[in-house]
């Protein structure tokens, strides 16, 4: 399984971005998918995750309200959609799939996506 993400890019705060992450080499209707991020000096923290199911939804605080995970089975691929950019929304951002509704040890990850938010 092989995860490709993109859409990271220079933004001003208050602005918008929207993540992509195409998922190959697997069934993608049975994978839930998340996104994390890892900041300059920081560990990488988790974001939001979406089970395969679609019926369970999680974000870290820091960002509820203003982005929102999605899916396209159709696609094969997961997004995440930020609005209302932050400075300290500045971080590489992951995606990541596994087989479990509620993983906490993902099995398949993405290379990464530069988002830089300037204030």
């Amino acid at each position: 399984v092989q995860l490709q993400a993109s859409g990271g890019g220079l933004v001003q705060t208050g602005g918008s971005l929207r993540l992509s992450c195409i998922v190959s080499g697997g069934t993608f209707r049975m994978y839930s998918l998340g996104w994390f991020r890892q900041a300059p000096g920081r560990e990488r923290e988790f974001v939001a995750r979406l089970s395969w199911s679609g019926d369970i939804i999680r974000y870290v605080d820091s960002v509820k309200g203003r982005f929102t995970i999605s899916r396209d089975n159709a696609k094969n691929t997961s997004y995440l959609q930020m609005n209302n950019l932050r400075p300290e929304d500045t971080a590489v951002y992951y995606c990541a799939a596994d087989r479990l509704t509620s993983p906490r040890e993902w099995a398949y990850w993405g290379q990464g996506t530069l988002v830089t938010v300037s204030s």
